[in-house]
C-alpha cells in the first residue's frame, strides 16, 4: 500500500467474518467465488493471498481428448476395466 494512503480498516463480526473494503476489492480484482489464503509468519504478521476462482477458464480449450460414447459412459483410463476388483455393480 502506498505511503500516502490511509490503511483500510474493518471489524471482525462475532461469527469471525470480515468485509473486504470495496476499494481493495476493485484494486485487487477480487470477485465473488475468489478465495483468500491466510498465513502468518514467526513474528505474527498476517498475509493474505487472493486465489482466483474464475469459471470457464478452459472454455476455449481446443486440446480436448475425444472419449467416445455419449458422455454417459464411464471410461477406464487406468486400464483396470478387465480386473474384477474394479467391476461396476449393475
Amino acid at each position: 500500500m502506498a505511503a500516502e494512503e490511509a490503511p483500510e480498516e474493518t471489524k471482525v463480526s462475532d461469527r469471525g467474518m470480515v468485509t473486504i473494503p470495496a476499494d481493495l476489492r476493485r484494486r485487487l480484482d477480487i470477485e465473488p467465488g475468489d478465495k483468500l489464503r491466510w498465513d502468518t509468519d514467526e513474528e505474527g504478521n498476517l498475509s493474505v493471498e487472493v486465489v482466483k476462482q474464475r469459471y470457464g477458464a478452459f472454455a476455449d480449450d481446443d486440446m480436448k481428448a475425444p472419449m467416445g460414447g455419449d458422455s454417459l459412459d464411464t471410461h477406464d483410463l487406468a486400464g483396470n476395466e478387465e480386473d474384477s476388483a474394479f467391476a461396476e455393480d449393475t
